[in-house]
């Protein structure tokens, strides 16, 4: 029995999987949050719940690339900040995932993808409008720090969607773009491997999803060498838009399903 016949998926399922992951490699290297729209990919094709087990390995395997590629660049004060939140956010996630049905998780996937659209809008205008980043940082403090920290923590394990949340609080802190991808790239790879007792421990990470998994390992790595390349090169303004567009479609698409 082959991976597709397994999960009851047709080929062009697979083939949608397929671009997913390689969104996934893409935005560990270029644009953070691009994986919104796998997130959203994932969750259409699979069962929801199942989803966000098969996504977290495909995920790790970006972050490591994205390590091997900024780790140079990250700022680890702000990392330790961040961390015991984060740690908060992950149990709280579990909990949800433990009482969560399939359907309650595909809306609050839904719900979260919505507000994480959101989310990147108030971030890149705020973006704009912070013209002294350090003054961003003072203002930010402790209590900042903890409140995108828990919120990352829990909706990067019931979604694997916290890399919007994590993109606001760093740009608002005033990383440039290497120091905001080596900070990312070592926060995420970190979480992600946390998260993995949690998901093993609910089902939700077993052979059958390694299995496929396995089979998408391949898309992730041209997707981050894709990312690396486009790094310098990318209309973000663009992207941003259209990544956005495709998450209010995504999250609809759940809400509604």
């Amino acid at each position: 029995m082959n991976t597709m016949t397994l999960w009851h998926i047709t080929g062009w399922e697979f083939a949608a999987l397929a671009f997913a992951a390689l969104l996934v490699g893409f935005s560990k290297t270029a644009v953070s949050g691009a994986n919104t729209v796998s997130l959203a990919i994932f969750a259409a094709v699979l069962p929801a719940r199942a989803s966000t087990g098969v996504l977290l390995p495909l995920l790790i395997a970006g972050d490591v690339l994205a390590v091997l590629t900024y780790r140079r660049h990250a700022h680890w004060p702000t990392l330790w900040r961040l961390f015991p939140a984060v740690a908060a956010g992950v149990v709280l996630g579990t909990l949800f995932l433990v009482w969560a049905d399939d359907g309650a998780v595909r809306t609050s996937i839904g719900a979260i993808l919505l507000l994480m659209a959101g989310v990147t809008v108030w971030r890149r205008r705020s973006a704009e409008a912070a013209d002294d980043p350090d003054a961003v940082v003072t203002r930010a403090g402790r209590v900042k720090a903890r409140s995108y920290g828990v919120l990352g923590g829990f909706t990067t394990m019931v979604a694997n969607a916290g890399g919007p949340v994590m993109s606001m609080y760093l740009l608002s802190a005033g990383f440039r773009k290497l120091g905001f991808l080596g900070t990312s790239a070592f926060f995420f790879l970190i979480v992600n491997l946390s998260k993995v007792p949690f998901s093993a421990g609910l089902g939700l990470i077993d052979g059958r999803s390694l299995l496929l998994d396995a089979a998408l390992a391949a898309f992730v790595v041209p997707g981050a060498l894709l990312g690396r390349w486009a790094v310098h090169r990318i209309n973000q303004r663009l992207f941003e838009q259209l990544v956005i567009a495709a998450t209010v479609v995504g999250g609809v698409q759940l809400l509604l399903r």
